[in-house]
């Protein structure tokens, strides 16, 4: 590995931990300065989280720390058991930035303060802010290679090994369990403003989270050899044939490969320091069936 490839890997490493923090930071604001003053709620598990703080708080009367949010520390707790799920499912790295996201957002809901008095006046307003926030902020946790947690973890542990399925997907049914429970302890309004809050965090968590977004590249040179190169470097699989230009009527080499958005850019990084004047064609969104693995760390 020459000093190029090591510059490369420890900016990729470094750029992924700022996607980690930020993103958990964007998140936090999100839920505790726009979605629980509205006395709205999450999904999944930390859906489950805001409702155990309710009990704790409503209840028992017990609301924790001065200064402190108890939805963190119940949500921390909560997603202990599923760190060794992500170890045994998608492997150590994954699991260690999980372990250090999910720390890391506990903390920010822990100390992230929850105004007196809601933002918004509406509830469809603070729904569609807090999603796009939120979502953008999953979204960046996610490409970093870590999880917010919970449902996320499960949602990739299951995009490994189930192909067409997404973080977005799997978020969406754990949120039906949340808002059941909140259609019988608050109201109808409660239950509906929230789930088109998770909906839309999920949709645009989805769309950030680029190794959940196949892609179909072709490729065309008339350099041997890029075939193995991708094979080598990247662990993926290349189909290659053989094609005639029709204006220059001279030998070219057709590829077609499946990868992951995430993986583009390091893709056309290899061709094309092998292939200046290869011509690469990419189609985004594509549904793989078969034996195609999501490279998710």
């Amino acid at each position: 590995m020459n000093w190029l490839d090591q510059f490369e890997d420890k900016f990729s490493a470094f750029a992924n931990i700022c996607y980690i923090i930020l993103g958990n930071i964007i998140y936090a604001v999100s839920i505790n300065v726009l979605i629980t003053p509205m006395s709205l709620y999450n999904g999944g598990f930390l859906g489950m989280a805001q409702l155990l703080r309710l009990f704790f708080v409503k209840v028992l009367h017990f609301s924790g720390p001065p200064g402190m949010d108890l939805t963190g520390i119940i949500y921390f707790l909560m997603n202990v058991p599923l760190f060794y799920y992500a170890y045994r499912a998608v492997g150590i790295k994954f699991s260690i930035k999980s372990l250090i996201s999910i720390g890391m957002s506990s903390l920010c809901l822990t100390l992230v303060p929850v105004p007196a008095k809601p933002l918004f006046n509406d509830y469809l307003s603070a729904c569609v802010v807090a999603g796009v926030i939120g979502g953008v902020g999953s979204g960046m946790i996610l490409r970093g290679g870590s999880s917010t947690g919970g449902s996320d973890i499960i949602g990739v542990c299951m995009s490994k090994t189930h192909p067409n399925t997404s973080v977005g997907k799997i978020n969406v049914l754990f949120n039906v369990a949340v808002y059941g429970i909140c259609l019988l302890v608050f109201n109808i309004q409660i239950a509906i403003y929230s789930f088109i809050y998770t909906t839309i965090r999920s949709s645009f968590m989805d769309r950030m989270h680029t190794q959940n977004i196949n892609t179909e590249v072709l490729i065309f040179t008339k350099i041997d050899g890029i075939d193995k190169l991708i094979t080598t470097d990247m662990g993926r699989g290349v189909t290659k044939w053989e094609g005639t230009g029709s204006f220059t009527e001279e030998n070219v080499h057709i590829m077609v490969v499946a990868i992951t958005k995430y993986e583009v850019y390091h893709l056309q990084t290899l061709v094309l320091e092998k292939d200046p004047h290869a011509f690469i064609m990419l189609n985004d969104g594509e549904r793989v069936v078969g034996n195609f693995k999501k490279h998710l760390e």
